[in-house]
């Protein structure tokens, strides 16, 4: 039978993860009442009535709790998404973009600030890592759109290849893991994910900024009227 001494390591384990997502919550609804300027630690600290000190046992700077928040958020749209895709077959590629799209839009409804931190200004005065906040939900978030129209690319090969596209115009670590995953697939292929992506998000982006209310009663049927147009436009069938 374990003594009180063992199970010590395990219930500081589960204090220390409950404080830190209490950090995470407050600086969370800080930015979603004052922006995403106004995440400070000591201010978070206030609220919790944690000392100054204290809090930077969690968390060695605002910076790093920014990056955490961003990979928090990457990550939780990451698998959202693909979720969404992998509950469609895989020989309807039409419909596994219809579903990304529009489980895009549902998760940035769901979560506005989340979607801002990703997607609205830069954040005063942050440093974000080297390599990103959030690499590893970066690189499937692109890996998978890649993956879409890699799918789609034997019916929109003949109205979408361009060819002017060089692997040179994307960076490197895109272009290695891409040519590594879909040996076959031309570098404007990648480009259409790129201009796929922008198709999805533009709709979302201007919804969540209050841009397309004053002038549409039913933003839902328009995206879906977009992501249909955009299926269309890539030689498929639409869903």
């Amino acid at each position: 039978m374990s003594s009180v001494e063992d199970r010590k390591p395990g219930r500081r384990a589960r204090l220390r993860a409950q404080t830190t997502a209490e950090i995470k919550r407050i600086a969370l609804e800080h930015m979603a009442e004052q922006g995403a300027d106004a995440i400070s630690l000591r201010a978070i600290a206030r609220e919790m009535d944690m000392s100054g000190s204290a809090i930077y046992s969690y968390f060695d700077t605002r910076d790093d709790l920014i990056s955490t928040l961003i990979g928090d958020v990457y990550t939780a749209l990451v698998e959202a998404v693909e979720a969404a895709r992998d509950a469609v077959p895989e020989d309807d590629p039409g419909g596994r973009i219809v579903a990304w799209g529009e489980a895009l839009r549902a998760w940035s409804l769901a979560n506005p600030q989340g979607f801002r931190l990703l997607y609205g200004d830069p954040v005063a005065g942050y440093r974000p890592p080297v390599e990103g906040p959030a690499p590893e939900a970066a690189g499937r978030a692109c890996l998978g759109l890649v993956g879409l129209v890699a799918a789609a690319w034997p019916s929109a090969r003949t109205s979408q290849e361009d060819p002017s596209a060089r692997w040179s115009d994307f960076s490197e670590d895109l272009a290695a893991k891409v040519r590594e995953r879909h040996p076959d697939l031309p570098p404007a292929a990648v480009a259409l994910a790129l201009r796929l992506w922008g198709r999805m998000h533009g709709p979302v982006a201007l919804e969540l900024h209050g841009h397309l209310g004053p002038q549409a009663h039913h933003p839902d049927r328009l995206y879906r009227l977009e992501l249909l147009d955009l299926v269309r436009s890539l030689g498929l069938p639409g869903s």
